[in-house]
């Protein structure tokens, strides 16, 4: 594979979605991001807390719901939608309200789902409560054609625990209606409790037009993967090894008060000629602390062999490139990576790129998306993702900025022909 650096000129508006209001518990961060696979002009956006921002209109105006549900609103917003235009948002449980001050926090993960682009919600679901142990960060997947959906996260035994005995564990669970599986380990090598490198963490998802499923995660210094060829009923029973993740998830990025490269898994459901292709995205530190780089490998054989990992940035020695996310357009097989990058400066000024392929990631493009760099501040939240959605042609990455040490989320509707010359 090779990599074509073409650093465009063009720029793309800048579109602030998310602003730290008065009513809000925090600051908003950690962003995701969902075209509406019936409607592309319907785009979807969550951020920390319990916000759901929706267009109807392919971005020029946008409206705000709050969400509410028994169980509690909490972070990791992650959305997605299934190929009859429903939105899912799942996301961390607070049934108490009080957070991180009483036990119930983190003791499940909800989802919530709308039918009318993202306008309302019903009051969730509760998914794998299972006291008194902690469930965090999940990551949802859909069938291209099914009303299928699949979601991983990470069970603590107890969350931020440093006993030794204490475990972290990936659980999967899914569902084709209104009932959500007993969820399952798939993992045959636990974590740690610490939420650092050395917990299994990142897991994310993806469902094959066959059916087939697919998991990475990241554990140890190591990127993990596994599947199933019956619908998600076994799993392999040894973790297989994609690649070495040097440094470790958790890395320490100047200005960030943390930072980590958990790997993205894709599949190709296109009708390209790499249909079926898994595509992965993450980031390290294999050359050094002081130079983090985004990473990409592909297999076209269910996972059994990766390609050696390519460095998507091309940029030159001693600057940070992180916080990564992929989407594919199922509708033409292309490839979209936003992530972070400090290549112009000297300091912790940082820009956000798209990185895009045309060819099944064999060459990638480069191109500066933000209108303006921004400054980060280590003793404020900046989110532990990005996050980015591409369909029919259209492209919309989501990502947190800092300005005067407040966050903000924004976006960008992009089309395809703005981007790929004919």
């Amino acid at each position: 594979m090779a990599l074509a650096t073409v650093l465009a000129e063009a720029q793309f508006k800048n579109i602030q979605i998310a602003v730290h209001k008065p009513g809000m518990r925090y600051a908003p961060v950690e962003p995701s991001i969902v075209i509406n696979k019936k409607n592309p002009d319907n785009i979807v956006a969550g951020v920390v807390l319990d916000r759901a921002i929706h267009t109807h209109d392919g971005g020029l105006s946008w409206q705000e719901t709050v969400l509410q549900s028994p169980f509690g609103v909490y972070g990791d917003p992650a959305l997605v939608s299934d190929a009859k235009g429903n939105m899912y948002f799942f996301h961390l449980a607070d049934p108490s309200g009080q957070g991180r001050s009483n036990d119930a926090w983190l003791d499940r993960i909800v989802v919530q789902k709308s039918t009318d682009g993202g306008k309302s919600w019903d009051e969730g679901k509760s998914i794998g409560l299972n006291p008194p142990k902690d469930q965090d960060k999940p990551w949802p997947a859909v069938h291209p054609k099914k009303s299928q959906v699949a979601v991983t996260w990470t069970q603590f035994d107890k969350y931020g625990s440093t006993d030794p005995a204490c475990h972290s564990n990936i659980l999967f669970s899914q569902s084709s209606g209104k009932k959500w599986s007993k969820p399952v380990q798939i993992n045959q090598n636990p974590g740690d409790c610490v939420d650092d490198d050395n917990t299994a963490e990142g897991a994310v998802p993806a469902i094959a037009m066959d059916g087939k499923m697919y998991v990475a995660w990241s554990n140890g210094g190591y990127i993990y993967f596994d599947r199933s060829f019956n619908g998600g009923e076994t799993w392999l029973t040894n973790d297989l090894v994609v690649a070495e993740h040097k440094g470790g998830w958790s890395m320490n990025i100047p200005g960030l008060d943390r930072c980590n490269g958990m790997p993205v898994l894709m599949v190709d459901n296109s009708p390209s000629r790499m249909q079926g292709t898994l595509f992965l995205v993450w980031a390290d530190q294999r050359h050094g602390a002081d130079d983090t780089d985004i990473w990409f490998s592909r297999s076209t054989n269910y996972g059994d062999l990766w390609t050696q990992p390519v460095r998507i940035n091309k940029d030159g020695p001693g600057r940070h490139q992180f916080l990564p996310w992929m989407a594919v357009d199922q509708t033409t097989g292309y490839l979209y990576i936003v992530y972070y990058d400090r290549r112009a400066y000297e300091d912790n000024q940082t820009d956000v790129y798209l990185a895009y392929s045309t060819d099944g990631g064999s060459t990638f493009s480069e191109v500066k998306i933000s209108e303006s760099p921004f400054v980060p501040t280590p003793d404020k939240f900046f989110g532990d993702y990005n996050n980015i959605s591409a369909h029919k042609g259209v492209i919309a990455p989501i990502w947190t900025r800092m300005d005067n040490r407040e966050s903000s989320v924004w976006t960008a509707v992009i089309k395809q022909d703005q981007l790929v010359k004919k």
